[in-house]
């Protein structure tokens, strides 16, 4: 699913338009980038929450070469489902395998 396809979906459950469903969404998505740039946590109560955590400086390989790479530390931005979220997942998968 892309973005376009969840302003699709969107705009026809709520009656909004298109363009108005898009400025929303593309409102939330930077809301979200702007606050874990400076650092913040997200957190959305039966969906997940979005957090920056710092990776330590690690040894990797060229798979390649084989060759030792010294890979930086760095902070990236995670999203945590939350446990709700997971067993409706879960649920719904296993109800299409049956």
């Amino acid at each position: 699913m892309t973005k376009a396809d969840i302003v699709d979906v969107i705009a026809s459950s709520t009656g909004l338009t298109k363009v108005e469903t898009e400025a929303v969404v593309n409102g939330f998505m930077e809301t979200v980038i702007d606050a874990m740039k400076r650092g913040e946590h997200i957190e959305l109560r039966g969906f997940g929450t979005f957090k920056v955590v710092k990776r330590a400086q690690r040894v990797a390989r060229n798979p390649k070469t084989n060759e030792e790479v010294i890979v930086p530390e760095q902070y990236v931005p995670v999203l945590k489902m939350s446990k709700d979220f997971k067993n409706q997942v879960n649920e719904s998968m296993m109800e299409k395998e049956e």
